[in-house]
């Protein structure tokens, strides 16, 4: 079988340091990507992962249909929604062009695979500035999204609980989660399924919409949410690659 076609969108960020030396002082750059553990994760023979960082998918990002063609699964991480909407011809010229959160949830209708993973700039997030509320994909996705910064922080940890262990999302998996350190609160909605919970929210659900699936893990794929043990947890793999699969109707 060809791999899995898998576009993720997100999951990068530029940092800018400011640093004083008496009565001197200069600034420093960083380019980082939180990609790392799930690509190693993820065998290239069965899921061919294209990685479109957030400063490259205002322009970049597909803006057609026979564009998102090109994959079978397309994930959303710590992408906000802005970016997506504000296509540099739009933002900078003037110009009128695709609407990519409609194009998304049309691409899912017609057999897409759509997740969006959690972080501070998915679902609501920090200061709800990620802003999917009310938006074509949260008409998409298994929750409802709060028009409030939607994060919950927990440095002691939170302990992940599967309440449907018979799911081909969670099998291979032996155990208990390792726990989390954080999550977007969302809303299940009334034809979604929760696969998994973390304190009272959903951590993982699904939803079928049209012909195609989608999907939520509400927390981060990478630190800091996800700390290492989650990390270098059997299970972390074993998980990815079953999400994997069943966006793509692979199992």
């Amino acid at each position: 079988m060809p791999p899995i076609r898998v576009l993720l969108a997100g999951e990068s960020w530029v940092s800018n340091s400011t640093h004083y030396k008496g009565f001197d002082f200069f600034s420093s750059t960083v380019y980082e990507t939180g990609i790392a553990f799930l690509e190693k994760a993820l065998p290239p023979d069965e899921i061919a992962l294209t990685h479109l960082p957030g400063h490259l998918a205002a322009a970049q990002f597909p803006l057609t249909l026979d564009e998102l063609a090109a994959y079978d699964v397309v994930i959303l991480s710590d992408l906000g929604a802005n970016t997506l909407l504000l296509h540099p011809e739009t933002w900078l010229r003037g110009q009128a062009m695709p609407n990519r959160l409609k194009l998304l949830k049309t691409w899912v209708e017609g057999g897409g695979g759509l997740a969006m993973c959690g972080g501070y700039m998915s679902f609501a997030g920090m200061s709800a500035a990620a802003k999917y509320y009310r938006s074509p994909i949260e008409d998409a996705l298994p929750v409802t999204i709060f028009p409030f910064d939607d994060r919950v922080e927990v440095p002691e940890g939170a302990q992940p609980v599967v309440v449907d262990t018979a799911h081909p999302l969670v099998a291979g998996i032996n155990g208990e989660f390792p726990a989390l350190l954080g999550y977007n609160e969302l809303t299940l909605k009334p034809d979604a399924h929760l696969v998994a919970r973390v304190g009272d929210h959903p951590l993982l659900a699904t939803r079928e919409v049209g012909a195609g699936r989608t999907l939520i893990w509400s927390s981060d794929i990478g630190p800091h949410w996800c700390p290492p043990p989650f990390l270098s947890w059997d299970g972390y793999g074993v998980l990815w690659r079953n999400i994997m699969r069943w966006l793509a109707k692979a199992i």
